[in-house]
């Protein structure tokens, strides 16, 4: 058995190196998988259907073998020390398997036994109410709905108190009300110190909640970046210029600039690096004025990191 203080550098909740998976058939679903999870962070793991983000969690909880490569988390190398390492997981899939007839109460409760944790209706309590299922603690699986079933999955996953949260699409075709609720649960498990993976297909919110954000596409990790930086290094800038009268088309003075016309040639804009050196925003002004072309406002878009996403993943980074 290693030494769980060799294995958890300070500050790493979660470390993968150099990890592979090939499947039957000889598909490979992994390709060289290099990141270290730091302790407290919220991460979000983007990629499209098909990625490897499953795999990947899937690796790290213990479920999927890798073909080749580490993953020690909380200490606990996943393999050789499957029990300590699950025990400090939490894991909600994105599949609902819940027994039908059991109660809300007894699902939850059984989860945490388990893991091997001794009874604790407080702690149980305490996840039904944050995650507002206490009213419905006596009901059975079968008679709830998707949303609530989706609530009783997380619940579960909190039910042994993981030091690591996994959350594999948590929020895919759950009401919004559901978001919101779980969003504060996260948030609060994150002031405590749990440190939190997320994948999402609702890019927003990994812009709003991470810390860091890593895409990973055709099972290869293409970018970890802190999410504030990636929006700097990424995010394009677009100033969008209302024009007095509409233009037929773009002078060819202008045509070193790459503008587009929008809204039938009353919207003139120009995408530029907010991280150039010079933006160029004050010759073009400049340049406009000389082609006699006048403008009556103007503003600015940042780009999203969904569209930051969407270009990563098209360009094969």
């Amino acid at each position: 058995m290693h030494d769980a203080e060799r294995d958890d550098p300070g500050g790493i909740a979660v470390s993968i190196s150099a990890v592979d998976k090939i499947y039957e058939g000889g598909f490979q679903a992994l390709h060289d998988i290099d990141l270290d999870i730091r302790r407290g962070e919220l991460f979000a793991l983007l990629g499209p259907n098909g990625a490897g983000k499953t795999t990947l969690i899937s690796i790290i909880c213990g479920i999927v073998n890798a073909t080749s490569g580490r993953v020690v988390a909380a200490g606990h190398d996943v393999v050789r020390e499957y029990r300590a390492a699950r025990s400090c997981i939490g894991l909600v899939p994105q599949e609902l398997t819940t027994d039908a007839f059991e109660t809300v109460w007894d699902t939850v409760s059984f989860s945490r036994g388990l893991f091997g944790k001794p009874k604790d209706p407080a702690h149980i309590e305490k996840v039904l109410r944050d995650l507002s299922l206490w009213e419905k603690r006596n009901n059975r699986m079968r008679t709830l709905s998707g949303g609530m079933k989706r609530r009783v999955m997380i619940a579960k996953a909190l039910s042994h108190e993981p030091d690591i949260l996994f959350l594999d699409e948590p929020t895919a075709g759950v009401d919004v009300e559901l978001r919101r609720d779980m969003w504060e649960v996260v948030r609060q498990l994150r002031a405590g110190g749990v440190t939190i993976i997320l994948t999402t297909h609702y890019i927003e919110e990994a812009e709003q909640m991470a810390d860091r954000v890593g895409v990973i596409n055709g099972g290869h990790l293409v970018l970890v970046e802190e999410t504030a930086e990636l929006m700097r290094k990424l995010g394009e800038k677009r100033l969008i210029l209302q024009l007095h009268e509409p233009l037929a088309g773009i002078p060819q003075s202008l045509a070193g600039y790459g503008l587009q016309l929008e809204a039938g040639g009353e919207r003139l804009v120009y995408t530029y690096d907010t991280h150039a050196e010079r933006t160029g925003i004050t010759r073009l002004l400049g340049d406009l004025g000389e082609a006699g072309i006048v403008f009556r406002d103007l503003s600015t878009q940042q780009s999203s990191l969904e569209e930051i996403f969407v270009n990563l993943v098209r360009d094969g980074r």
